[in-house]
């Protein structure tokens, strides 16, 4: 047994993307904040993100429109309340963003507003073009290392959740170390790295979701993992995301033989949404037998392309790519975990004090496909919120138990010893889920899927076992859902069912169930 030392604070964020950032500078208003990162505080996912922030800012846009939009791309398991609210706060989000010194892109008369795939309006905020995560978490965590009351430690991963008589009371951290809080708030990203190709970075392996499960929070719609129909397809590459907007600008996407091939598949074309497009594109790859569709922007104005998206031209660059001219090889990759850890409107988990907002989150607002650039939108909307909430439960709660502080005699690092090499363990992993999980499943794939994880799982410890026990509840609960909806393609059930308009619940001590709701005012 390890005698631990302890760090106290009003509020422990986990995670430093976006979610984590901006929960962070609101919460320090209220009291100590500490914010824990397992890498740096520049290597997150929201630094990755190009497209935007959609918002109905504009006077010919409308929360309803916006509303709209959402509800149809999540192909009826969107929760209209949780869309209420993203709806309705975001604007004031963005302003707040501004406030906050976002320098965001701007025409004289307002906003520059551009458009992605599932919109029916320009509605999406940028910032320096294509590099909106990039600028938007450069500026929020320069704010966060001004604070003398925000505590950030980085390259620090968090071993487990700690509750004492059902309530999170923080988080034991490597090496010997625990944080103690009034509240917890997971910000710890998804698991698209789960996957070979993904547009992730590469800390993007679910462990938040683990942590929630293992002290009991429920999890739900693990199922729904988003492909981004458009990531860079050049052998010496990583998948490099082609933003959604390339397309909302007026890119086409054109099959082997140079033909447009979307209006085939849906009236919207290009513009259609991402589950759609993922899938025509994985049709196309079948028919032709190719591992690559193409990406045109020859049409459009050269300068209009260098300056609006001017990371992704110079990446192409890279790669002897000329966005102007050249045909740009593109195929789908992981690239958004819909599901995660269920919570209320205001962030709360099923375990008390526990919060959970951004991607490794579960509210509802997503249904079974993300419309495009929601999810920057979901991480202010629902930080804010978990703050709120956080702040109300906390005039009602003492500080951390005298009980949690006896109890800080454990042993670290508990569970079997590691007997696969960590790299090796993950690289399989991610071949598993690749073959088996990915865009288009079956039962076989699934369960042969489940039966390898299991044993990866029971032979691991620490962050293996937590990414192979991610890994294994996805394909579990893929295996559950009996239909195609949205981002989960069964090949054996192709088409949408009525009857499972419901979301797949998991928790660790009861069987795997269906509810009709995700969402309850307060719990």
């Amino acid at each position: 047994m390890a005698r631990v030392s302890a760090i106290e604070s009003d509020f422990l964020v986990i995670g430093a993307g976006l979610a984590g950032l901006y929960a962070a500078l609101r919460a320090v208003q209220y009291g100590h904040v500490c914010l824990l990162t397992k890498t740096s505080i520049s290597e997150t996912n929201s630094a990755w993100a190009q497209g935007g922030i959609a918002a109905a800012v504009d006077e010919s846009d409308s929360p309803q429109l916006h509303r709209e939009d959402t509800l149809k791309a999540g192909r009826g398991l969107c929760d209209e309340r949780a869309v209420d609210v993203l709806v309705r706060e975001g604007p004031q989000c963005i302003k707040e963003l501004d406030n906050l010194g976002v320098a965001f892109d701007r025409t004289p008369s307002g906003y520059e507003l551009g458009r992605e795939g599932g919109h029916s309006r320009r509605r999406i905020v940028h910032a320096g073009g294509s590099s909106t995560g990039q600028r938007v978490v450069a500026r929020l965590s320069e704010l966060v290392l001004q604070n003398p009351n925000i505590k950030l430690i980085e390259h620090t991963p968090v071993i487990e959740l700690l509750t004492a008589d059902g309530v999170c009371v923080g988080a034991a951290v490597a090496p010997d170390r625990v944080v103690l809080a009034r509240a917890t708030l997971l910000a710890t990203g998804g698991a698209a790295a789960l996957y070979q190709r993904t547009t992730n970075p590469p800390g993007a392996t679910g462990e938040g979701i683990a942590l929630a499960y293992r002290a009991g929070a429920e999890l739900a719609d693990l199922e729904f993992i988003q492909f981004h129909p458009t990531a860079l397809a050049v052998p010496t590459a990583r998948s490099f995301l082609i933003s959604e907007a390339v397309r909302g600008e007026g890119a086409y996407l054109l099959n082997p033989d140079g033909e447009r091939f979307m209006l085939k598949y849906d009236e919207r074309g290009e513009l259609a949404p991402r589950d759609v497009v993922a899938r025509a594109i994985f049709e196309e790859l079948r028919k032709f037998k190719t591992d690559h569709v193409f990406l045109s922007l020859r049409h459009l104005k050269p300068d209009l392309v260098r300056s609006r998206f001017i990371n992704i031209y110079e990446t192409c660059l890279d790669y002897g790519l000329d966005l102007t001219r050249d045909l740009i090889p593109v195929a789908p990759a992981a690239h958004y975990t819909i599901g995660g850890v269920r919570t209320n409107l205001w962030a709360e988990t099923t375990v008390k004090n526990l919060f959970a907002i951004g991607e490794v989150s579960c509210t509802g607002v997503h249904g079974a496909n993300r419309l495009a650039s929601n999810s920057l939108l979901e991480c202010l909307v629902f930080a804010r919120r978990a703050v709120e909430a956080a702040v109300r439960r906390a005039n009602l709660s003492p500080s951390p138990s005298s009980k949690a502080r006896e109890e800080l005699s454990f042993p670290l690092g508990k569970g079997p010893g590691v007997r696969f090499d960590m790299q090796h363990g993950l690289d399989r992993i991610k071949r598993v889920m690749t073959e088996h999980v990915g865009l288009v499943r079956d039962r076989a794939g699934l369960e042969h899927a489940i039966a390898e994880l299991s044993g990866l799982e029971a032979h691991s410890s620490g962050l293996l076992r937590d990414q192979a026990l991610v890994a294994r509840l996805i394909a579990q609960s893929a295996l559950f859902r009996t239909e195609t909806r949205g981002v989960h393609t069964r090949s054996d059930f192709p088409n949408e069912d009525p009857n499972w308009q419901a979301h797949i619940i998991v928790h660790k001590d009861c069987p795997i169930r269906l509810e009709k709701s995700l969402q309850s005012e307060s719990p």
